[in-house]
């Protein structure tokens, strides 16, 4: 059963995902840089010592945009372009340019005078001229790549070596299509928004795309722990037919995105609702998916390999945070506890297959204790950060703020955020590994294209 074995052919498909992984490492150093800061600012203690609250919200929302935004549409590029074919190669050169150029203005644009952020959910703004036209810029980039993968993602032919039909296409041509609902949703908001201002408007504008887009997101994290257990020599026992109809099922919520927006006014509070409904029961469909997954993870347990702690590390995260969506009760920092889980358990699976992806890309092999470790360190210091959220949360600590503004009153509060800062600044260092390990492979081995 190779179904899960991804192989990369010469020519476009490997120059455009080389490419994608590099500007999506180049995101997550943006997004480290900024993290530090960001840690510092909430952290008790220290965050008296540093006057960073005024810079507080515009380093969140670029935090956010290249640490989610970027870097997962930047991998999810990656994995379009490798079972892309040579076809419109030029339309994928095109928009991985544009991307870039659109990444390198939002990460500068903090920088520029008056930036007002606006913490709207999804994709935070800063409300400037600069920073809106690296947005389109790079979502323009994005929509022609999505398009591209539409056009030449060809699931039912065979693959690799063996020539045996792939699974793993399907199932990333379904996260292009759910790509395509988002950007979709995201082009019908801003024809059909209503007369609000600032905040609220940008949360209506990315309310529906947003909650598409998780199912991109998610779907892929399945195709890396699919493909991560194959590496192993654990692949899924189930057959292809079977796969392919499970990825199916949960990629099904996103036919009742149209439906949404035919019954609701965007913006309205039914609007909000249905969506908010959408995620509620449409992601449990993926249980028997991540119950597969779940299933190679014995077989492997004493395998010593960076593919393998990236595996375990990714399923833990991504369940712990699906429980802690269990446990929102109000507008506090378990919400952020929640979808820090799920977001470092899509982020950790994307890690361990561009461990994989690297020697197939002409890269040396990411080895060693290094690569080893950086998953655990990574995410042991999220585990840490995120219940020290959710412990913070049920005291009634608020999301969103910084520095005296959290109003810090009980030792619990304290406790609960000191956690948060430990377990973020241990999570900085994970992903500083990371990126460590990915540079020394790219600089060891000299390219032939």
């Amino acid at each position: 059963m190779n179904d899960y074995r991804i192989e990369i052919p010469d020519g476009a498909p490997k120059q455009l995902t080389r490419a994608w992984l590099s500007l999506g490492i180049a995101a997550l150093i943006g997004a480290g840089l900024l993290a530090i800061l960001l840690v510092l600012s909430r952290t008790p203690g220290v965050q008296d010592v540093f006057p960073l609250r005024d810079f507080f919200k515009s380093a969140l929302v670029v935090h956010v945009d290249l640490s989610v935004l970027i870097w997962f549409m930047a991998f999810a590029s990656a994995m379009w372009s490798l079972v892309g074919g040579e076809r419109l190669a030029a339309l994928g050169r095109v928009g991985f340019g544009l991307a870039a150029i659109g990444t390198a203005i939002i990460a500068l644009s903090p920088f520029f005078p008056d930036a007002n952020p606006l913490l709207n959910n999804y994709i935070p703004v800063l409300q400037q001229p600069i920073f809106f036209g690296g947005l389109l810029v790079a979502g323009v980039g994005f929509s022609l790549t999505i398009l591209r993968a539409l056009l030449t993602i060809k699931f039912g032919s065979p693959v690799g070596a063996d020539h045996t039909p792939s699974t793993h296409s399907f199932a990333i041509y379904l996260s292009a299509i759910a790509g395509a609902v988002s950007l979709s949703s995201v082009f019908f908001t801003l024809l059909k928004a209503p007369d609000l201002d600032g905040k609220a408007y940008w949360e209506a504008v990315f309310w529906g795309g947003g909650h598409a887009l998780q199912f991109q997101h998610t779907l892929l994290m399945v195709v890396a722990w699919f493909g991560l257990a194959k590496e192993l020599g654990s692949p899924p026992k189930i057959q292809s037919r079977a796969t392919m109809i499970l990825f199916a099922l949960a990629a099904s919520p996103l036919l009742a995105v149209p439906i949404i927006f035919a019954v609701a006014d965007v913006g309205s509070a039914w609007h909000v609702a249905y969506f908010a409904r959408l995620m509620e029961f449409g992601h449990p469909l993926m249980l028997p998916l991540i119950i597969v997954a779940a299933a190679t993870l014995w077989p492997i347990r004493k395998i010593s390999a960076p593919a393998k702690s990236a595996l375990f590390a990714s399923v833990f995260l991504f369940a712990t945070g699906g429980v802690l969506a269990y446990l929102i009760k109000g507008v506090n920092v378990v919400i952020p506890a929640h979808y820090h889980g799920s977001i470092v358990g899509v982020t950790l699976a994307f890690m361990g297959m561009a461990y994989v992806l690297l020697p197939r890309l002409g890269f040396a092999l990411a080895d060693g204790k290094m690569a080893r470790w950086q998953p655990y360190v990574y995410g042991g210091g999220q585990l840490i950060h995120i219940l020290g959220l959710a412990w913070s949360g049920g005291y009634g600590v608020q999301r969103k703020v910084a520095g005296a503004e959290q109003v810090l009153t009980t030792l619990p509060q304290k406790i609960g955020m000191g956690m948060m800062g430990i377990g973020g600044l241990i999570s900085i260092i994970g992903g500083i590994m990371f990126v460590v390990v990915c540079l020394v492979a790219m600089r060891r081995r000299q390219i032939k294209t």
